[in-house]
């Protein structure tokens, strides 16, 4: 069960290969699996990993076989075949794993999700037409799920992470904040409700530098400024408001950024798991769906995570929360939200540390994969 299969399909944003990267590394560096990375759109992996040569079919990046997908390479299936978001696999992949000696074992990666309903789906089998045995697996907030990822020394590079350390950082970005400004990293989709809240923010009593990464909110920002291109390096000022852009940063600089930063503006599944690990406060902007509901999602998470703060904080981030999310004026909600900072940072902190005495999503697939293999054995006759 050494070899390992991801496949991959780039929708429309970075978290679906964000995701398939992290795991992909992670198997191959702390658990010395053989992996291979089957991605659709080798461009996107190079945005988050530089070493990546889209043109190329076929490479070695970070110690994970990188294949381009559709490329029209035939290869046998490995022991454990990672499917994930619900990507479809090749009919001749499919059989391939059924016919393989033991047949592979057969993993659909879902998306994250703080629903009730996932503990009870987590692991449940998919039985199929043609094929070996699929499984449904799940991340998610509790032990009754597959978690999230982390890396084993994440959080350790985090305390040892100095502040000289984020000066160096935030240099190599080009930013030079000044002293005591709030500093603020901006990764969302669009969203209406920004401008009301950077009105704001240029009358507040405290100093705010905001960075924002090339991403799908800079046409609200550069609509806001009067601007047409929001260009690397460029910086605008408005009262106590700086709004900084930077590039585009690779996973590893990214999680330097969400510790260099007071406040963290996160979208998706990758940005919203990281931001977390970095035991600061964050809001994060949900992947909007029809109906309306992401909502319901948005509330079952902040259930969790809510759980322990005091109860005049709570409310107050479920409001803003949700005023962001459904797009509305922040000018109230934001005002009362800023009033519980230290109730904030304290609860960001806590639930890193809850989260933390949780297994990670790749030790929880490594263990599975174990045990499942184990169990194959020990009922297959040995002739």
């Amino acid at each position: 069960m050494k070899s390992w299969d991801i496949f991959c399909t780039a929708i429309d944003n970075f978290g679906d290969v964000g995701v398939s990267w992290r795991l992909a590394r992670q198997l191959a560096h702390e658990f010395a699996l053989d992996v291979r990375l089957f991605v659709d759109d080798p461009q996107v992996l190079e945005l988050l990993c530089p070493e990546v040569s889209p043109s190329l079919p076929i490479q070695w990046v970070s110690g994970v076989q990188v294949i381009r997908w559709g490329a029209g390479l035939e290869v046998a299936p490995a022991a454990v075949v990672i499917e994930t978001f619900g990507c479809r696999l090749p009919d001749t992949l499919i059989s391939a794993m059924a016919a393989r000696d033991p047949a592979s074992l057969w993993i659909n990666l879902e998306y994250l999700s703080a629903e009730s309903w996932v503990e009870d789906c987590h692991c449940l089998p998919s039985p199929q037409v043609t094929g070996p045995q699929k499984y449904f697996y799940f991340p998610g907030f509790t032990e009754r799920t597959g978690g999230l990822l982390r890396e084993k020394d994440l959080l350790l590079k985090r305390q040892q992470f100095t502040q000289a350390d984020k000066r160096h950082f935030l240099r190599k970005l080009g930013v030079d904040p000044s002293p005591g400004s709030v500093l603020v990293s901006v990764f969302t989709y669009e969203n209406e409700s920004i401008a009301s809240w950077l009105e704001i923010l240029c009358r507040d009593e405290s100093r705010f530098h905001l960075l924002v990464p090339t991403g799908r909110i800079s046409k609200n920002i550069q609509r806001w400024l009067g601007v047409e291109v929001l260009a690397h390096g460029e910086i605008h000022s408005c009262g106590q408001l700086t709004i900084q852009a930077i590039p585009f940063v690779r996973q590893e600089d990214y999680d330097l950024l969400l510790w260099s930063c007071d406040l963290n503006l996160v979208r998706g599944e990758d940005s919203f798991v990281r931001a977390q690990w970095a035991g600061k406060p964050f809001l994060w902007h949900i992947y909007p769906q029809e109906g309306n509901a992401h909502l319901e999602k948005l509330a079952a998470f902040l259930r969790y995570y809510l759980d322990g703060m005091g109860v005049e904080a709570a409310a107050a981030t479920q409001r803003f929360w949700g005023d962001w999310n459904r797009q509305k004026a922040l000018q109230e909600s934001w005002a009362v939200w800023q009033k519980h900072w230290p109730d904030l940072e304290r609860n960001a902190e806590r639930w890193c540390s809850q989260l933390a005495r949780q297994p990670g999503l790749a030790e929880s697939l490594a263990r599975l994969a174990q045990s499942w293999y184990k169990r194959r054995a020990e009922i297959t006759p040995p002739f």
